[in-house]
């Protein structure tokens, strides 16, 4: 992980979007000028971030982030963008819940000022758990900190879920429900089975990815329950912290009407691939932190909702995450940094955790 090649994100030109985003910032605020705009190293696969700050003296805010639409031409992770329900469902949370995410600003539906639907939100200062190198590793902030920071940490991130899931008004998120048939689980992965035809179109398909799919039809909960507004990439990754409160949540591209237990797998999970990762390395990590069996207990007591089928959750994360490796891995072998290997399962980084999953032995001892 320390030497390979970050994936490529973009075909665009910054010099090229700066300019073109002071044209049209100026048509929301006549006068205003996009200055400092920077495009951050750790930059997502998943759409293009900006950063810039707004030279006039009735700037609503000072600094600002631009969310915009994943390059076409870049091999896309996702073969949808909806900048629009991004926008909405960060309206709705900031509007109707506690939970802290940025003021949005502008929403701009039309592609053709930046060839692309964008929208522009407040740059909220602090400090996010990285992902390269991990935060489980030696050297992060957070591996540094003391067990009680941690566990200041993990309380306040595993109640940003319990206020998101009690307070957001269901009527209202209607907007987040998938199509098609069934419950919000069943539409959820159906999805989600729609997604990986779309990664493997024209290519090599995953054996394991499949078997997965298949524990996951035997594990299928009695009772999913009722459906509430679910983050969708709910994990520290995505939160910015001052100290070790959460400030701000971000990255809301994956919210979905969906089973609790949808955001507390994927919370769960996304520690452990990091956490795996890190003693496969040989270092210790960080393994009392986000416990799966913590954060159950959490939860339950913030919101009198004990977690269930968290085997198939947790499973279901792991799935997901391979679906999404596997299309970033076949877009790197797109621009050509890697060759794909006759087995395609080995492009999927936690591919021996994922078969333990779908073999019934990871979560023993």
């Amino acid at each position: 992980m320390t030497t390979a090649p970050r994936p490529r994100t973009s075909t665009r030109d910054p010099e090229e979007l700066t300019r073109r985003l002071t044209a049209w910032l100026a048509t929301r605020l006549p006068g205003a000028r996009a200055a400092g705009v920077t495009v951050p190293a750790s930059n997502g696969m998943s759409s293009e971030t900006l950063l810039f700050d707004i030279d006039h003296p009735e700037a609503p805010v000072p600094s600002c982030v631009l969310r915009l639409a994943a390059d076409p031409a870049a091999y896309t992770v996702f073969s949808v963008y909806d900048m629009g329900r991004q926008y909405r469902t960060l309206k709705l949370v900031s509007e109707r819940t506690d939970v802290p995410v940025p003021r949005v600003l502008w929403l701009e539906e039309d592609p053709g000022p930046l060839g692309a639907p964008f929208f522009v939100m407040e740059r909220i200062a602090g400090r996010v758990p990285p992902d390269v190198m991990p935060y489980t590793y030696e050297g992060s902030w957070l591996h540094a900190a003391s067990d009680a920071e941690r566990e200041r940490l993990e309380a306040a991130t595993v109640g940003l879920l319990a206020r998101l899931h009690d307070q957001a008004p269901l009527p209202e998120a209607e907007f987040l429900a998938l199509p098609g048939r069934g419950d919000a689980l069943r539409r959820h992965v159906t999805a989600q089975r729609a997604y990986y035809a779309w990664v493997i179109e024209g290519l090599a398909r995953s054996s394991l990815i499949e078997a997965a799919f298949d524990r996951l039809e035997r594990l299928w909960p009695r009772d999913p329950g009722a459906p509430v507004l679910t983050w969708g990439d709910a994990r520290i990754g995505n939160v910015v912290y001052d100290g070790f409160e959460p400030v701000a949540v971000l990255d809301w591209e994956m919210a979905a009407l969906a089973p609790r237990e949808v955001d507390l797998g994927w919370t769960v999970y996304l520690h452990r691939f990091f956490q795996d990762l890190t003693a496969g390395s040989g270092q210790r990590g960080l393994p009392g932190f986000l416990r799966r069996d913590r954060v159950e207990a959490r939860y339950a007591r913030l919101t009198g909702h004990t977690p269930r089928d968290m085997d198939f959750y947790t499973l279901y994360a792991a799935l997901r995450h391979a679906i999404v490796m596997l299309r970033i891995a076949y877009r790197q072998a797109y621009f050509g940094e890697v060759a794909v290997p006759a087995d395609p399962d080995t492009l999927i980084l936690h591919h021996d955790s994922l078969r333990a999953m779908v073999q019934g032995t990871y979560w023993v001892g």
